[in-house]
């Protein structure tokens, strides 16, 4: 199973809640710029469940009591990940191999996973129980994280049927992040890139090292 997610940017109507006084001063209004459905939208945009973004996560770990749970895949976590994060996949590797998954597997990798380096997904079915394994008390403060910040909506909206109740959602997902946001983050990339694999990751290094040229050249 594979989500992606679209950006838009909602018209003045739109705008959603301001984050609580608790995390940021009353004059900062995040907007959730995500395409996000059902349920996590109505939690977001009703405040049941806190968008706080990334230049605001530190502050919300640090100083609010916020435990950081990454619900990204295994392959992104390695990549890439704050130190000491609580890490509970929202989706996992389809292992099945059965005649018609190995056909979904072979559309998903000529689609998409060729390009993006991801594999074939399905949802954690035991993610709610892992995380009330780490995070028992159901009144601690958590914020969500992903990528994009889809997932970790939905993985929000999981958690928050389930009796969790001080939510918080990294709005835009660690993509949005900069390098001063997370002082502390392990692996191999970026925080900010580790969604990014297969052949986007070839042009990325190449773009990458295209610029370090140009810099180079112009100083």
């Amino acid at each position: 199973m594979e989500i992606q997610l679209r950006h838009r940017h909602p018209p003045p109507n739109q705008l959603r809640r301001p984050l609580s006084p608790a995390v940021a001063p009353r004059s900062a209004c995040l907007t959730v710029n995500s395409v996000l459905g059902g349920r996590a939208q109505e939690l977001i945009q009703s405040g049941a469940v806190s968008p706080i973004a990334p230049k605001e996560a530190s502050s919300a770990i640090e100083s609010h009591g916020y435990a950081l749970l990454d619900v990204r895949p295994q392959w992104e976590w390695e990549r890439a990940r704050v130190s000491g994060s609580l890490h509970v996949p929202l989706f996992v590797e389809d292992k099945d191999n059965s005649p018609l998954t190995l056909l979904k597997k072979w559309v998903h990798f000529g689609y998409i996973g060729l390009w993006t380096g991801q594999y074939f997904t399905m949802m954690n079915p035991g993610f709610v129980e892992q995380v009330e394994e780490i995070v028992p008390d159901k009144d601690g403060k958590i914020l969500v994280a992903c990528g994009e910040g889809l997932r970790s909506a939905l993985a929000a909206s999981k958690l928050h049927e389930k009796g969790y109740k001080n939510l918080g959602w990294l709005s835009g997902g660690f993509n949005r992040a900069t390098d001063i946001d997370f002082q502390n983050v392990e692996g191999t990339e970026k925080l900010q890139y580790a969604t990014i694999g297969g052949a986007s990751y070839i042009f990325l290094k190449l773009l990458t090292a295209l610029q370090s040229v140009g810099n180079v050249e112009n100083k």
